[in-house]
């Protein structure tokens, strides 16, 4: 089970000087948040005041709104007021300006390769009775609240591989001791063990489905 802890990723300013961003994820992993080398990435960003957006040509990006009240987004002449917890999706090619009419905002950025990729955001609200799984190609990000995570047990096809003549009669692992999730800490997807995630608040649910011919 993989958890990327949000306070031990490094911080990078914007291409265009604009503001804050922090990477959760890309893939192929790259250097650097800036060099462009990934497919896709999810990233979380700090915007303290307005200004342009940085451009990623080739590319279609979700945007979501995780802290403050409103984004004033502009996108090629068209304004578009994105309120917390509503994505939004709009082509990273385009002329992208965004004002703070409320205050400083935090954002969910998930940007991903025209053709190749596709990416998705959900938003959920969490609950201690029934756990939220996370699985292969999401990453489950808590954006309020308390939770904890734990893996669950092996899944039918992922036991066959693992058996063996000697242990094959015996009990499969049991799901492992819950790990307490900090804000914007998030959770990698897999179908081997899926996480489970319970708690209460709100958690980010982003997919990156590859696009078929």
């Amino acid at each position: 089970m993989e958890i990327i802890r949000f306070a031990e990723l490094r911080s990078e300013r914007w291409r265009n000087g604009g503001g804050v961003t922090r990477e959760l994820a890309s893939h192929p992993k790259a250097a650097s948040a800036q060099d462009g080398a990934w497919d896709w990435r999810v990233s979380i960003a700090d915007v303290s005041k307005a200004g342009d957006f940085s451009a990623f040509p080739g590319m279609e990006r979700v945007l979501t709104v995780i802290d403050g009240e409103l984004l004033l987004l502009t996108v090629d002449g068209d304004e578009h007021p994105l309120e917390k917890y509503r994505p939004f999706r709009f082509s990273g090619e385009a002329a992208a300006h965004g004002a703070l009419p409320t205050g400083d905002i935090r954002d969910l950025n998930v940007i991903a390769r025209t053709g190749s990729f596709k990416g998705f955001t959900s938003i959920i609200e969490l609950s201690k009775k029934r756990a939220h799984p996370v699985f292969e190609g999401q990453l489950a990000v808590l954006l309020q609240g308390q939770a904890a995570v734990s893996a669950g047990n092996l899944s039918v096809s992922a036991e066959a591989a693992v058996a063996t003549e000697a242990d094959a009669d015996e009990a499969a692992p049991g799901p492992t001791e819950p790990e307490a999730l900090n804000r914007y800490d998030a959770v990698v997807g897999s179908d081997h063990r899926t996480p489970e995630i319970l708690g209460r608040g709100f958690l980010a649910v982003v997919s990156i489905d590859r696009v078929t011919a």
